[in-house]
């Protein structure tokens, strides 16, 4: 096992010296700079040729094309007919699945889809009757490391005002025929390629009558002991244009949830103690989609919110972390409330309700779809996240002192630290194939974390350390 230190006597990197103030003006104009520490400033990763390449080929039309076809099939109410070839949920799902088998015959034999079925009891004022809930699943395997998963999902059930009317249109343009517009264009797209990791592309029923499809979904990975990494929901994700008429094609928001339902009551009070709030896996996984999703390829800026979901809402990510893994929603920068949950009709004023092809952008919807690409080869490609990673905290020191696992796909580690109050990694650190660090940097001043990098330059998302 090696181990790499950070310290003066081996001539390696410490923290620079803090310029001396010579008056209290002085000392604000460093006040930027503290805490001072080793390292280079964190330059965001970038798309390689393949992944560059991949995402010019997702296309605003084909992505219209989908919406428009979910949306002829009349309503996708989860209790809508399932036997009739053209008009129900059941259409739906059979014209998805066609379409991902389609995607799957380009693969090799890499992808495989499966409409995943169950019986869903009655919920009371949600479903009214024993109903079967389908999810349709293309699961693209990983050459390197299969049992490592990623998943991004839409919901392709659709509903008007009343959550139990299966018989009125409901058109389901944009809730959420745009998520599994994405899920469904970044199928086709991966489809013929080799990621190192398992990428998962579904499309989930019953979201409307509470997540119900990927309920099931996420308890029968967790059941079989599921290694999934990071799961991307695409929930509204369709319309740049607020309900006041005002624009905004170049921003996506992603909900990051904080201290996880998941967690026991002892692991949040040990989290809590190091003040480890704002570093859960779900907001690694959420900086790590900032870092590598806002650029010049995807041309968009990922918003990043702290917050489970919308007040009042909820979404298909929600069932995975309730089981553990970490999970974000991604839902457009303003809402037309008008456009969602709502019969299509005209009112008194002339207003339009109803959620309609016509409030759709296309071109809105394929950025998304760009970062959703991005996050995800980015993840697959790369070594998973570093596992096993502490503090010591045996003695008082001004040092910080990092161990972890070593992953045989990595070839090398970075540590990256951030002032406390900082959202984002500011500062990196390489420190080569190792399992133990110790940085110049107070652990009291700073938040770290360590990353792995894998031969081909992809970077995981950073793991933050417990203490031993």
């Amino acid at each position: 096992m090696r181990f790499l230190q950070y310290v003066l006597p081996l001539g390696l990197v410490a923290a620079p010296a803090l310029a001396q103030p010579t008056s209290f003006d002085s000392y604000l104009a460093l006040a930027s700079e503290w805490p001072p520490g080793p390292g280079s400033v964190l330059v965001p990763q970038e798309p390689d040729a393949e992944l560059t390449a991949m995402m010019a080929e997702i296309d605003p039309a084909r992505i219209q094309t989908i919406i428009e076809t979910l949306v002829s099939f009349g309503t996708r109410n989860t209790m809508s007919n399932q036997t009739d070839p053209n008009r129900g949920i059941g259409a739906a799902r059979n014209w998805i699945a066609e379409q991902m088998q389609g995607f799957a015959a380009t693969s090799g034999g890499r992808m495989t889809v499966e409409v995943q079925t169950f019986l869903q009891p009655v919920v009371a004022g949600e479903i009214l009757m024993p109903t079967n809930i389908s999810n349709v699943i293309a699961t693209l395997k990983g050459s390197v490391d299969p049992n490592r998963i990623y998943i991004v999902s839409g919901h392709y059930d659709s509903r008007v005002t009343n959550v139990t009317n299966f018989i009125d249109d409901s058109p389901g343009a944009d809730d959420d025929g745009s998520g599994v517009a994405v899920a469904m264009e970044l199928a086709r797209v991966m489809a013929t390629h080799k990621p190192a990791a398992t990428i998962m592309f579904a499309a989930v029923a019953g979201e409307e009558q509470g997540t119900l499809g990927s309920t099931f979904m996420a308890n029968t990975l967790a059941d079989a002991g599921a290694n999934i990494q990071g799961m991307l929901n695409n929930d509204i994700v369709g319309s740049s244009t607020a309900d006041d008429g005002t624009t905004d094609p170049f921003n996506i928001r992603m909900f990051t949830e904080g201290i996880s339902t998941s967690e026991t009551a002892a692991d949040t009070k040990r989290r809590e103690s190091i003040g480890a709030e704002n570093d859960t896996p779900i907001r690694q996984l959420g900086r790590f989609v900032v870092e590598v999703g806002s650029n010049a390829i995807t041309q968009m800026n990922v918003q990043m919110v702290y917050r489970p979901d919308r007040f009042l809402r909820g979404g298909d990510h929600q069932p995975f972390i309730a089981r553990g893994y970490p999970a974000v929603r991604f839902t457009e920068p303003h809402e037309n409330f008008a456009h969602q949950h709502q019969d299509v009709r005209v009112d008194d004023t002339g207003k339009q309700f109803g959620d309609l092809v016509e409030f759709c952008d296309f071109e809105f919807n394929a950025r998304v779809a760009r970062v959703n690409g991005v996050a995800l080869w980015s993840l697959a490609q790369a070594p998973g996240t570093p596992l096993g990673l502490t503090m010591d905290t045996s003695v008082l020191t001004n040092n910080s002192t990092l161990t972890w696992t070593d992953d045989t796909e990595a070839a090398g580690y970075e540590v990256v630290w951030r002032a406390s109050e900082d959202p984002f990694w500011t500062h990196v650190i390489e420190v080569g194939k190792v399992t133990r660090a110790t940085i110049l940097l107070s652990k009291d001043n700073a938040q770290f974390g360590v990353r792995a990098v894998g031969a081909n330059g992809f970077k995981s998302p950073a793991a933050f350390p417990f203490t031993e």
